[in-house]
């Protein structure tokens, strides 16, 4: 199924340097309709099912005439303005790459059904780090190891479903959107969503893919695990991504152990201190009893991971009936940009293959 895309633009040469991009690496995804000449630009509207319509600022487009099924906005020659006309606008002079998903999402906010997107396997594995024991750095480490398989060319999504917590410590891309956007979307129940995860996606240099973290710690609080566990199985479903890493925090509910269970492998990280091995064991011992009532099945997938490891002051737990996938010794007088740097080159992280 490809999307119906009409451009109303007067700079031909404009219109010939988008086409040739668009065909080179979309030519899956349009069927694109140019125009320089408004009238004729309207009268396709009406005769053709036409799903997103963009008109340069230089036309005034008379909304009543655009149908409502079909997504709008005017491509300006500004970069930083949202709105024209009270309509969406789009930069024209941008990446061809940000002018695609921002096409996208007008898509998937005015398609109703959508079908013949998804033609991939459950291939994903899901990678869950979320540990009982505070401070021992399982954000760093989870954000480590999202960089350690995309550095081994590993198509990999970096997820942060901390309530406070934010991607854009480690992570930084181009794009407009993020993980508000698609909150929304979730909410919604929407049928389009892979179009618009495709749309809010963004790409570290490191080639990590991630979500821009919603503005709001309270945007968080609107993420359930209903939401959570649909924007799991339609990234799976989508079949794009190798490893989806999950940063998320601990929790016992129900709600959070359902979860869980979507994961290939749920890491815990401790630092071998007296207080994170009390609070390692307390937590095991919680999921064994809802395990033993039937409620969840959730040991086969547990891991254990040592971070910030010290001969002198750490000890392992071994009464536990947990994988071990290694330890990494501490870092000290480093960023977090540069400890995650020096983290990702761990080869332990081949463990969770």
């Amino acid at each position: 199924m490809k999307i119906n895309l009409v451009i109303l633009e007067p700079n031909q040469n404009y219109i010939n340097r988008l086409l040739s991009v668009f065909t080179a690496r979309y030519a899956d995804k349009f069927t694109l309709y140019s125009f320089t000449n408004q009238e004729a630009a309207m009268e396709i509207l009406q005769k053709t099912k036409i799903d997103v319509f963009i008109a340069d600022e230089a036309f005034e487009i008379d909304m009543e005439r655009v149908p409502k099924r079909c997504g709008f906005a005017y491509f300006t020659n500004s970069s930083g303005v949202d709105s024209l006309y009270d309509q969406r606008a789009i930069c024209k002079y941008q990446k061809a790459e940000l002018i695609y998903k921002q096409i996208l999402s007008l898509y998937s906010e005015n398609a109703g059904h959508i079908s013949g997107l998804k033609f991939h396997d459950d291939s994903s594995k899901v990678l869950v780090f979320s540990s009982p024991c505070g401070g021992t750095g399982t954000s760093t480490v989870a954000a480590a190891c999202a960089k350690y398989f995309a550095k081994r060319g590993k198509k990999t999504l970096y997820l942060n479903f901390e309530r406070f917590g934010s991607s854009e410590i480690v992570f930084s891309g181009e794009g407009q959107f993020g993980l508000y956007e698609i909150i929304y979307a979730l909410k919604g129940k929407r049928a389009n969503l892979s179009l618009k995860l495709e749309s809010c996606v963004k790409q570290d240099t490191s080639g990590v893919y991630f979500f821009a973290s919603a503005p709001k710690a309270l945007d968080m609080m609107e993420l359930g695990c209903e939401e959570m566990i649909r924007l799991i199985s339609e990234l799976k479903l989508l079949g794009t991504y190798e490893y989806i890493v999950v940063d998320m925090d601990f929790g016992l509910d129900k709600d959070t152990l359902k979860f869980y269970e979507q994961a290939s492998l749920l890491v815990m990280v401790s630092d071998g201190s007296l207080t994170a091995n009390n609070k390692l064991r307390r937590a095991y011992q919680a999921i064994a009893i809802k395990e033993e009532t039937g409620e969840i099945s959730l040991l086969g997938k547990l891991a254990l991971l040592y971070n910030k490891f010290s001969s002198k002051t750490s000890v392992k737990v071994d009464d536990l009936d947990i994988r071990n996938i290694g330890g990494i010794p501490p870092y000290v007088n480093g960023t977090t940009d540069r400890i995650v740097e020096e983290l990702s080159s761990q080869h332990l992280f081949e463990k969770m293959q």
